[in-house]
């Protein structure tokens, strides 16, 4: 399949993953995905843009680390777009942190939870949870990053 992305770097947070890396980790997500192209679109933001977006669409008044906006095509409109995803560079800097996880592994995880989320995955009850922790597992695996799930006994 071909993936094209479109990356947009809205925030001064320094050493961010290259583009190449949101590529390919957005790529393993889409891998079972049965169609030739997939359009997305990544937004690297900060914490006042994500704290703003979370409030406006999940009345939530915090930042947050990955938000998901699926694009649904209107009625007989066939298109390559998944939705966008906007991920909180400090967000993700201070969760890998508190959780004493590799920053690259937790970026991957952001990246290819968001893309799950746009395929109609989610984790609103236990069965939901599992079925998307499991595929989540299976893609970072394949990208050779541990269970990001693995300390999450708290």
């Amino acid at each position: 399949m071909k993936l094209e992305l479109d990356l947009q770097i809205a925030t001064r947070a320094e050493a961010l993953p290259a583009r190449e890396r949101f590529l390919a980790w957005s790529a393993a997500a889409l891998e079972d995905l049965d169609r030739k192209r997939a359009e997305l679109v990544i937004r690297v933001v900060d914490e006042t843009e994500s704290r703003d977006l979370n409030r406006t669409y999940r009345h939530k008044d915090k930042p947050t680390n990955v938000l998901s906006f699926p694009f649904e095509a209107p009625p007989g409109f066939e298109d390559d777009h998944l939705g966008d995803l906007v991920i909180c560079a400090a967000v993700v800097r201070r969760e890998a942190s508190d959780q004493g996880k590799p920053e690259e592994a937790h970026w991957a995880h952001m990246v290819v939870h968001g893309v799950l989320h746009l395929l109609g995955y989610d984790h609103q009850n236990d069965a939901e949870a599992a079925e998307m922790e499991d595929r989540e597992r299976a893609i970072l695996g394949h990208l050779g990053f541990p269970d990001p799930y693995e300390h999450d006994d708290a």
